[in-house]
């Protein structure tokens, strides 16, 4: 009798049931340090010190910078690696060679052929996929890879690296039970990836944060910029469902129109930050005005990026938007500001390490609720939810499933109303249509 094949299903029921994954299970799947990875790192002959590497880490927006930096290179004529998390709907999203997921056959062989390695080590899900990342980009030979940070920074898995640019783009309130109750301390954890000599670009100024970054940078000699002190958003509209900023940097307009097929006012910030790390990059490579135009108007056509503001349907307008914390809800609220509608229909599941109240505060109460929960072991249960919201006057039914939720919003809207589906990226991971 032959020996089964090994199947890509199989491959990816022993990641999840072996390996501890911090986005399903939360906290105790964090491990603290870099001991794990090293040793992984060690293993496959340190594959990340084959390729340029722009590293990316923040609060809020490193995946719309991660995938535009991507988009752009693409477009200059690199081979470009991306390596992003949480994935939505596949796995093989966290891992992408110009805009291509890794192949199943990648990822079954990489666990077969390391499996002993990978048992004996125990690393968590992160750490592994890590170098499941860096060892495929280097047996691919790109010439660059973007590396989006998991959790944190200064023990987050990917920084065992020395990147060409090391990225900050925000700091605010997420994960503070691991990363500090105060914006410092966060900014602390998230300064842990600057390195000696290594420039980083910061992508907003704040009174309580900058000063962490500057000691930090000048301690290790990195050259250090503020994004929204070189260059600035100074006009907004839209045309054919882009962005179209005009961008000044100093007090020259540097672009009249740059369109960006992102929705979201959130990336009016993202795209300084993608500008003002694009300076750096030049110093390395050739990246003409037009690699930059092209690049930031497909960076969903190029590199598969879902769910930053997403238009699903026209009639009801519905959205999506993986923003879960307090600032990237306050984004999703001033964005509602913005549309017109006859009434508003928000389907809403949340993880339960969130500080629920200072989302809920910001929560529109004349809207209609559906509260839901993801289908992972963080998620906060539905009935939960709504007592929470309940409190802040928030009202509406639960739902034992995101379709089901949506399916109720659907049923109960009107051609002029608008649906909003977010509070977790599990939620928006599990929309039918995403």
């Amino acid at each position: 009798m032959g020996v089964r094949k090994v199947e890509y299903q199989d491959v990816l029921d022993f990641l999840y049931t072996q390996l501890p994954e911090y986005q399903k299970i939360g906290a105790i799947a964090y491990k603290v340090g870099l001991n794990n990875t090293l040793a992984l790192d060690n293993y496959f002959g340190n594959p990340h010190k084959n390729f340029c590497i722009i590293h990316v880490a923040g609060t809020n927006g490193k995946g719309s910078v991660s995938h535009t930096l991507a988009s752009v290179l693409q477009h200059a004529g690199y081979k470009v690696g991306l390596y992003t998390s949480p994935h939505l709907k596949d796995f093989r999203e966290r891992m992408r060679i110009n805009g291509v997921m890794i192949p199943q056959s990648e990822v079954i062989g990489f666990v077969e052929n390391n499996r002993k390695i990978i048992e004996e080590v125990a690393p968590s899900f992160f750490e592994m996929t890590t170098l499941m990342a860096f060892d495929w980009f280097s047996r691919s030979g790109v010439d660059v890879a973007v590396v989006e940070v998991g959790l944190g920074g200064r023990l987050d898995s990917t920084n065992i690296i020395t990147p060409f640019v090391s990225v900050i783009t925000n700091i605010g309130f997420d994960h503070v039970q691991m990363l500090g109750n105060t914006l410092p301390a966060i900014a602390m954890e998230k300064a842990g990836i600057i390195k000696p000599n290594v420039p980083v670009v910061v992508g907003e100024t704040h009174s309580e944060t900058s000063g962490v970054f500057i000691a930090k940078a000048e301690e290790l000699n990195a050259p250090i910029c503020f994004a929204d002190t070189i260059r600035s958003v100074v006009d907004i509209c839209y045309r054919d469902g882009k962005q179209m900023f005009k961008v000044a940097k100093s007090t020259e307009v540097e672009y009249e129109t740059l369109l960006l097929d992102l929705m979201g006012i959130y990336q009016r910030k993202n795209i300084l930050t993608v500008l003002a790390t694009i300076d750096v990059l030049r110093r390395r490579f050739s990246i003409s005005d037009t690699d930059v135009i092209n690049g930031v108007q497909s960076v969903v056509t190029t590199t598969g990026l879902k769910g930053r503001w997403q238009q699903l349907a026209q009639k009801p307008a519905t959205f999506c938007d993986i923003g879960h914390n307090e600032d990237g809800i306050r984004e999703v609220v001033e964005q509602l500001k913005r549309h017109s509608y006859h009434r508003l229909h928000i389907v809403m599941g949340m993880v339960n390490d969130k500080d629920l109240e200072k989302v809920m505060v910001l929560l529109p109460k004349d809207a209609i609720y559906y509260f839901t929960n993801a289908a992972i072991e963080r998620a906060l249960k539905a009935d939960l939810l709504q007592a929470k919201a309940a409190e802040f006057g928030l009202h509406g039914d639960c739902y034992p499933s995101v379709a089901q939720a949506i399916e109720a919003a659907k049923q109960n809207a009107t051609p002029n109303d608008l649906i909003y589906i977010g509070g977790s990226a599990f939620v928006v991971a599990e929309i039918p249509e995403l």
